[in-house]
């Protein structure tokens, strides 16, 4: 479960945030494409066991879950696919440029001061 080496890793990006800023950290939200491997599920679990007895033990994890959006190198056109069927709607090219959905990113933390 690799979800477990990300949510250790995000609580030592949040302290190091945290530490420029005083007050606890409320929340913390992330985006999780949906072509970035990361089970967001999986995840929730694992920022539970990795927060306790940490500064950020009382810290809510939100998780955006981020679709998987293309660009048609042909047409030029963008478009939101699905991760089996990423064909131009437009002009039918199969190869698309990935836009979004890979995404494994700390977007930001709701701090009380």
């Amino acid at each position: 479960m690799h979800e477990l080496s990300i949510a250790l890793s995000m609580i030592e990006q949040i302290e190091a945030a945290a530490a420029k800023h005083p007050g606890a950290v409320r929340s913390a939200q992330v985006r999780v494409g949906v072509l970035s491997g990361v089970d967001c599920e999986a995840l929730r679990f694992a920022w539970e066991i990795a927060r306790a007895g940490t500064p950020l033990e009382r810290t809510a994890l939100e998780i955006e879950s981020v679709p998987l959006r293309v660009r048609c190198p042909v047409c030029g056109k963008t478009h939101s696919a699905e991760i089996h069927s990423i064909l131009c709607p437009h002009c039918v090219t199969p190869e698309q440029d990935i836009l979004e959905g890979r995404e494994l990113q700390l977007a930001s933390l709701e701090i009380d001061e």
